[in-house]
């Protein structure tokens, strides 16, 4: 009787953690430590004309709080700015002044993410 006990909790537990798991990674539930509300994110305004384009593939965003770290790490670069798209996993980034690839790669692998593949559009 103990064992039936034990196993119907187990399977409970296993259920929830399922549950959560899917939510998860169809970007509904949380991670990142916070919830799944919007967060809207002001756009960074770029100071002189846009001289340039480039769409960037990323992996790893599963909420909008990743959303919100992608972002903030690209508009830290001096003349970038970023528009993040969760659904399709891009980042359009608007810049004013050259911005280095590597820059790129790097702030965003600082901010825990990885780019896939990165476009120059004029």
């Amino acid at each position: 009787m103990i064992d039936a006990i034990i196993i119907g909790i187990v399977v409970v537990l296993l259920w929830f953690a399922l549950k959560g798991s899917m939510k998860h990674f169809k970007g509904d539930g949380s991670c990142c430590g916070g919830s799944h509300e919007n967060l809207d994110v002001e756009e960074k305004k770029l100071k002189s004309p846009m001289i340039g384009k480039k769409v960037l593939k990323i992996e790893g965003m599963h909420c909008n709080h990743c959303v919100r770290r992608v972002q903030n790490a690209i508009d830290s670069l001096d003349g970038a700015s970023a528009k993040v798209d969760l659904k399709t996993q891009t980042v359009e980034v608007r810049y004013d002044k050259e911005i280095n690839d590597d820059d790129l790669y790097h702030v965003i692998e600082k901010a825990g993410y990885h780019i896939q593949s990165m476009t120059h559009e004029s």
